[in-house]
């Protein structure tokens, strides 16, 4: 399986650059996150799916680090860039052991067969 992703000969060479700079700041701060944790969440206030994923870690005392950005008027520019980073179209985006596992109900199906446990064992 692979992702549909614009393949770079098909951008025009004068605007690369620019789709490389868009909002690389809160890509990188994510990636720096996955790097240092083992379980990352991003989300957004407003929104219940993230709360619901970090009520879900809590409720095993997986610790977390948690990193939100703006609201559903806030900030969308910028969270668009880990959409597309990612292909991921919602949030939260869960994160465990670097690989990401989908939203608040695809933890929870995680956590529910056990395969969460199997994945953050060390």
């Amino acid at each position: 399986m692979s992702r549909n992703v614009l393949d770079e000969a098909h951008i025009h060479p004068a605007i690369r650059q620019t789709i490389t700079d868009s909002n690389a700041d809160i890509v990188q701060e994510v990636q720096a996150a996955i790097a240092a944790n083992k379980v990352v969440v991003v989300g957004m206030a407003q929104n219940p799916f993230p709360k619901q994923a970090r009520k879900a870690l809590d409720a095993l005392g997986t610790p977390y680090q948690y990193l939100g950005y703006g609201s559903y008027l806030r900030q969308w520019r910028r969270r668009n860039a880990l959409k597309m980073w990612t292909g991921w179209p919602t949030f939260p985006m869960v994160f465990v052991k670097g690989s990401l596992v989908g939203g608040a109900g695809d933890l929870k199906r995680l956590i529910s067969s056990g395969e969460f446990a199997r994945m953050i064992a060390d």
